[in-house]
């Protein structure tokens, strides 16, 4: 037990496991989560492939798109969550890509996020894949999920994020939006690409376009890089 060994000495061995209780989902730090279950906690919905650590009797299950309504939409839109059911009795740790972990607590109300930012969720809510109004193949599409209820939601960002306030007509990059009021109208705005203006190219931009009144949480970065093939 390294833990307990008196001749081990590491500051990496004071990032010990964050205190829980039965059910609660818990940052261990701010870039993992960790999920307590027991059996009379029920389960809870995973991102597949988050899973770096799990102590106990844990059962993970398959869970594809959430049905096949859901799994039209994800085919059809490329939006989507490939999911895993996780149950049992123990203690589930999860992270992507380093992201850092941010939760979400909903009380009887609803938030759309972006599929790739979604890292966990509490069976307690509901989801939905939805499109963006006036978003096309062109702009690239913007299909984003809608969860509703009440419960936790477990995200994760590329880049310190910033909440914004939309009182005012607001605009994103599409890449770089993670969630936002589901009180919010959303559409897509085209403009000229910045490259196209200084002679490197030619084409349109799309950004996401908001109004109404709510938030709008934007990750600094567009994203993970795609690597060259």
């Amino acid at each position: 037990n390294l833990l307990a060994s008196p001749a081990m000495r590491s500051d990496i061995l004071d990032n010990s496991e964050a205190n829980s209780d039965p059910g609660s989902f818990t940052k261990q730090n701010h870039k993992m989560l960790k999920v307590r279950l027991s059996q009379s906690s029920g389960l809870f919905y995973a991102k597949q492939g988050s899973m770096v650590a799990y102590q106990g009797d844990v059962d993970f299950a398959y869970e594809g798109s959430g049905g096949m309504g859901k799994m039209f939409k994800k085919a059809m839109t490329s939006e989507g969550m490939a999911l895993m059911k996780v149950s049992g009795d123990g203690d589930v740790f999860l992270a992507d890509q380093a992201d850092d972990v941010f939760l979400i607590h909903l009380q009887d109300e609803s938030v759309t996020v972006g599929g790739d930012h979604v890292l966990a969720f509490e069976s307690s809510l509901t989801w939905d894949i939805n499109k963006v109004e006036g978003a096309s193949m062109m702009s690239g599409g913007l299909f984003n999920t809608t969860f509703t209820g009440t419960g936790t939601l477990a995200i994760t960002v590329h880049g310190t994020p910033v909440a914004l306030n939309v009182d005012v007509p607001t605009f994103v990059d599409m890449q770089a939006a993670v969630l936002w009021s589901t009180s919010l109208k959303s559409g897509i705005r085209k403009t000229a690409k910045a490259k196209a203006l200084i002679g490197r190219g030619s084409g349109e931009a799309y950004q996401l376009a908001l109004s109404g009144q709510g938030i709008v949480v934007v990750q600094a970065s567009e994203g993970h890089p795609v690597p060259k093939a």
